[in-house]
C-alpha cells in the first residue's frame, strides 16, 4: 500500500483519472502525479473554492489550523481497492494515521472510501482518497540519491539535526496506550523539507503498516507468522534481525523500530542502508548481514563523519533487541551529540 512522494515531474497520467475529486464535501482540482506505488497513487492537488460551494473548505473541518497550506496545494493519495483484505488495510491505515498528532509525523488531513462500479477494465470495487500536506522537496531517499550522484553529504550537525526529528516522531508513538510500532523507519518514508538558515524539516510518513508494538510469541506458528507478515510489510534492509529469524518463544516491543532508526541514521550519512552491499556480492545474503549485524562502512566526506556517529549506529543495531536501547537513550544520546558537534 505505500507509496513514495517522489519523481516530482512527472506528469499527471489521464488514465488514472483527471479534472476534479470531492473529497467529503471539498472540492479539489488534479494538478500532477508525484509518485505511485502498488494499488496507490499520489497527486499534488489544489483545494477550489468558489462562491457558490456550500463548504467553507478544509479550513472548516480542520481542528489544526497550522495544517492548512497558504496556497491551497495538499497531497492526495489515491488507493485501488480490488478486494476486502485491501480495504481492512486501507482503513486500518485511516485508524491509525488518525490516532497521532505530532509535528514530526504526517497528519491524515481528511479522508473518504468511496464504491466504484466494476467494469472489464476496472477490478477495483473501492477508491480511497487521503488528503495530507504536502512537501515538494521529495523524500529523505529522494534528497540522498540526488546528493550521492553528485558526491554530497549532510554536515554533520544536518546529520543529528534529521535523525532528532526522527526520534521525535517514533517517541509520540512509543509513547502512545498501547506503544505502537511504525514497522516501516526508511528514508522513502520521511519527507524532507528545506529552510533556508535552518536544518532540513523532517517528517514521517506512511502508517500503513504501524501496529501496536507488543506482541508475544509463543509457538513455531506464531513465530512464523510474524514473519510473514514482516515481509510484507517491513522493508527488507531495514528490517530488524527478530522479525527475519523469529523465535518461537520471544517477547516483540517497538525495538523493531530502533534497528530501522540505527539503518536510516547510517543512511542520511551514505545513502543506503548499512547491509545493501550484501546484495551486490557474489553469493552474498541480506539476511545473513542483519542477522549477524555485519555492518561496513563507506568512504564518507571530507573531513568525514566523525566516530561517534558510528558508534551511535553500532549501538542501536543490537542483533538482541533485549540489549538495544530505548527511544528515550536514543533522544539523550543525540541531544549530547547535538551539543557538541554545535
Amino acid at each position: 500500500m505505500g507509496c513514495t512522494f517522489s519523481g516530482l515531474n512527472a506528469l499527471y497520467d489521464a488514465v488514472n483519472g483527471g479534472g476534479d475529486v470531492w473529497i467529503n464535501e471539498n472540492r479539489f482540482r488534479i494538478v500532477r502525479q508525484l509518485g505511485e506505488g502498488g494499488f496507490a497513487y499520489v497527486y499534488l492537488v489544489k483545494e477550489v473554492i468558489t462562491d457558490t460551494s456550500a463548504s467553507r473548505g478544509l479550513s472548516s473541518k480542520l481542528k489544526d489550523l497550522t495544517f492548512l497550506s497558504d496556497d491551497g496545494t495538499y497531497a492526495m493519495k489515491k488507493v485501488l481497492i480490488q478486494n476486502n483484505e485491501q480495504l481492512e488495510l486501507v482503513r486500518e491505515e485511516i485508524r491509525v494515521s488518525s490516532l497521532f498528532t505530532h509535528p514530526n509525523l504526517l497528519p491524515l488531513l481528511d479522508h473518504a472510501i468511496i464504491k466504484v462500479k466494476a467494469t472489464q477494465e476496472q477490478s477495483w470495487k473501492h477508491e480511497a482518497y487521503l488528503l495530507f500536506p504536502v512537501h515538494l522537496d521529495g523524500t529523505l531517499l529522494d534528497n540522498t540519491t540526488a546528493m550521492k550522484a553528485k558526491k554530497e553529504f549532510f554536515t554533520t550537525l544536518d546529520v543529528l539535526h534529521i535523525f532528532r526529528q526522527l526520534c521525535a516522531g517514533l517517541k509520540h508513538m512509543h509513547s502512545s496506550d498501547p506503544p505502537y510500532a511504525h514497522n516501516d523507519v526508511k528514508p522513502g518514508n520521511v519527507l524532507i523539507t528545506h529552510r533556508k538558515g535552518q536544518a532540513p524539516l523532517a517528517i514521517l510518513m506512511d502508517f500503513g503498516s504501524a501496529r501496536p508494538a507488543r506482541r508475544q510469541i509463543r509457538s513455531r506458528t506464531e513465530a512464523l507468522q510474524l514473519q510473514e507478515w514482516a515481509s510484507e510489510h517491513c522493508s527488507a534492509p531495514y528490517r530488524a534481525p527478530e522479525l527475519w529469524d523469529c523465535p518461537s518463544q520471544c517477547d516483540i516491543d517497538e525495538r523493531t523500530d530502533i534497528w530501522s532508526l540505527g539503518c536510516t541514521l547510517y543512511a542520511i550519512m551514505y545513502g543506503i542502508s548499512p547491509f545493501e552491499y550484501a546484495l551486490g556480492e557474489a553469493g552474498g545474503s541480506l539476511q545473513l548481514a542483519v542477522v549477524n549485524a555485519q555492518i561496513k562502512w563507506p568512504a564518507g566526506p571530507k573531513p568525514p563523519y566523525p566516530d561517534t556517529l558510528h558508534q551511535f549506529v553500532t549501538w542501536m543495531l543490537q542483533p538482541q533487541p533485549t540489549v538495544r536501547p530505548r527511544i528515550d537513550d536514543i533522544i539523550i544520546h543525540v541531544d549530547k551529540l547535538i551539543s557538541k558537534y554545535s
